[in-house]
C-alpha cells in the first residue's frame, strides 16, 4: 500500500485540472450560447422548418444549360490556375525567404526573416484578397496574390524548420572538399529537403484550391465570384451548379495531390 500511495497522489492533481478544464470549456460554451441570445424554439418551429424547405428546394434542380456550364467551367479554369499560380510562387519565396530564417545567413537575418514569414502568414487570405483588389483591381490577379502572400508565411516557415531539422553534415563535408556554398547546399541539404518541401507545397495547394473558391466573394475571380453573383440575384439553381462544381474540383485535387504525395514518400523511401 506504502507502494502505491505516491502513485495514487501523482494522478489526483492531472485528474483535478482535467476536470477543471472541462468545466471551464463546458462554462465557456454554456455562456457563449446564452450572449449570442439564439431563439431556439423559433429555429425549430413549423414555420421556420417549412422555410429552410423552401429555400433549400429553390436550389433543385441545377442548372445544367450547355452556356452555363461553360461558363462554370471558364471558371473552374481560373479557380484552378489562381490557385496553382498562387503556390508556385508562394513555394518559389517561401524557399528563398527559408535559406535566411533557417539560421545560414546570422542570427539578425535569421530573426528578420522570421518576423516577415510570421505576419504574412498572420494575415489571413481573405484580408490580403481585399488589400489586392484595390491594388491590383478585381479579378484573378488579385487573388493569386493573396494566395501566395499568405501562402509565403507559411511555407517559409516550415521550409525553415525542416532546414533546421536536416543533417548539415553532408553540405559540411562538401564545404570542406572546396565545392561552393550553392554548390555544398544543392548536393548535399536540398536533397534531403526537397521531398519534404514538395509535399508541404502539394497540401497547401490542397487548401489553396478551397480558399480560391472563396476569394471570389471579395473580387477575387473564379467559382467563388460567380458563385456570390448568383446568390446576390437569387438565383439559386445557378449557385447550386457552382457549389457542385466547387465539390468536384476540390475533391479531384485532393485526390490527385494525395496520390503524389504517397508515390513521393515511396520514391524517397
Amino acid at each position: 500500500m506504502s507502494g502505491m500511495a505516491p502513485s495514487a497522489l501523482s494522478r489526483m492533481p492531472v485528474c483535478l485540472r482535467c476536470r477543471v478544464v472541462a468545466l471551464l470549456i463546458v462554462a465557456a460554451v454554456a455562456a457563449s450560447f446564452v450572449y449570442l441570445g439564439i431563439d431556439y424554439r423559433a429555429l425549430g418551429s413549423g414555420e421556420s422548418l417549412r422555410l429552410m424547405g423552401r429555400f433549400v428546394r429553390e436550389f433543385f434542380p441545377p442548372d445544367v444549360s450547355r452556356d452555363f456550364l461553360a461558363k462554370v467551367g471558364w471558371g473552374t479554369l481560373q479557380t484552378l490556375a489562381v490557385s496553382g499560380l498562387g503556390t508556385v510562387l508562394a513555394a518559389a519565396a517561401g524557399a528563398m525567404l527559408a535559406l535566411p530564417a533557417s539560421g545560414r545567413s546570422g542570427l539578425l537575418a535569421r530573426q528578420g526573416c522570421r518576423f516577415v514569414l510570421n505576419f504574412l502568414r498572420s494575415v489571413p487570405e481573405l484580408v490580403w484578397a481585399a488589400l489586392m483588389v484595390l491594388a491590383a483591381g478585381i479579378g484573378p490577379f488579385a487573388g493569386a496574390l493573396a494566395l501566395a502572400l499568405h501562402t509565403t508565411g507559411v511555407l517559409g516557415r516550415l521550409f525553415a524548420e525542416s532546414l533546421e531539422n536536416a543533417p548539415r553534415e553532408p553540405e559540411q563535408a562538401l564545404a570542406l572538399g572546396g565545392a561552393g556554398a550553392v554548390a555544398a547546399f544543392g548536393y548535399g541539404s536540398l536533397p534531403l529537403v526537397l521531398p519534404q518541401w514538395v509535399a508541404y507545397a502539394l497540401y497547401r495547394w490542397e487548401m489553396n484550391i478551397r480558399m480560391a473558391a472563396v476569394l471570389g466573394f471579395v473580387g477575387g475571380g473564379g467559382l467563388g465570384q460567380l458563385l456570390y453573383f448568383h446568390l446576390s440575384i437569387f438565383q439559386q439553381q445557378q449557385a447550386m451548379t457552382v457549389l457542385i462544381a466547387m465539390f468536384a474540383l476540390v475533391a479531384l485535387v485532393d485526390l490527385a495531390s494525395g496520390r503524389l504525395r504517397r508515390n513521393l514518400g515511396h520514391a524517397h523511401a
